[in-house]
């Protein structure tokens, strides 16, 4: 298993807009009917179609026929106007049911964070940190939250986003938000420490388990594993694992619910699309 040579400080892209993008087959039929002329006076705000084409979701035409079909919500009522007139920065828009996010500054990066960086926009000790590899963003002017944090030595995805109640209920244990590891332990795994962390392991501050455990690969003295949970304490993953007898060598966090870290190269930036915008949302009920 290689190790991952320390990358040098990337310079990080110009920022992107990213947008929900419509699921399909989730179209529910509202009861309630948007009223236009109650929300803003004539000629304010933004023609819907022109927001919908604008956010990457339908052609202005498209989106037309969306809205003749009933498909389009804003504040939770159908519409069924056409030139409706509403304000992108507030309207809250639903395509099928599920959000569309239309507000042109909102941000949402994937970063995988590489081992000996440190998950905080600054270092007082002068250590390599996160905060290195957004400092062209921080600099123009936008404020990015890390969701949640991986400890120094640990690697993989870490999202920053500047929609504050987006990374709060990501982080948030209530809304029980996934995620995947893959780590490299000690000794060969056998097939009853799966059944132990999916039954429950009783640590020094609560018990603890996984949601799922599979062993990929032995040999050699050592173990690759891959498991998924939602818990959120501090190296849960690594004494969970310590608990059940097989300390981590190296811990890879691959999975953020629906973001995956994929190929992407230690220490850039990614940009998260609309359809990975979109299951966030969905994930945390926003």
């Amino acid at each position: 298993m290689k190790k991952t040579a320390k990358p040098k400080r990337p310079t990080p892209s110009a920022p992107l807009l990213s947008n929900a993008k419509p699921a399909k087959h989730q179209y529910v039929e509202p009861t309630e009917v948007y009223d236009a002329h109650a929300k803003l006076p004539t000629g304010e705000g933004e023609r819907l179609q022109k927001v919908l084409a604008k956010a990457g979701v339908a052609s202005r035409r498209a989106a037309e026929e969306m809205i003749e079909q009933g498909r389009i919500e804003v504040d939770g009522a159908i519409v069924r106007e056409q030139g409706l007139r509403i304000d992108p920065q507030k309207a809250v828009i639903r395509v099928d049911g599920t959000r569309v996010m239309v507000r042109e500054e909102l941000v949402h990066l994937a970063l995988n964070k590489p081992k000996g960086w440190q998950s905080t926009m600054s270092d007082d000790l002068g250590r390599p940190c996160v905060g290195d590899i957004v400092a062209e963003r921080i600099a123009a002017g936008q404020r990015l939250f890390h969701v949640g944090r991986l400890d120094a030595d640990t690697e993989g995805l870490l999202l920053l986003t500047n929609d504050g109640d987006l990374a709060h209920r990501l982080m948030h244990p209530s809304f029980e938000v996934s995620k995947t590891y893959l780590a490299t332990v000690n000794g060969e795994v056998h097939k009853g420490i799966g059944k132990r962390l999916r039954d429950g392991v009783e640590l020094e501050d609560g018990p603890a388990k996984v949601d799922k455990f599979q062993v990929l690969e032995l040999g050699e003295g050592r173990s690759l594993v891959k498991l998924e949970l939602h818990e959120g304490r501090k190296h849960i993953v690594r004494r969970l694992l310590a608990a059940v007898g097989h300390p981590v060598i190296r811990l890879v966090r691959t999975n953020i619910g629906p973001v995956a870290l994929g190929d992407q190269r230690p220490g850039t930036l990614k940009v998260l699309g609309r359809s990975e915008v979109g299951k966030l949302y969905e994930a945390v009920s926003l």
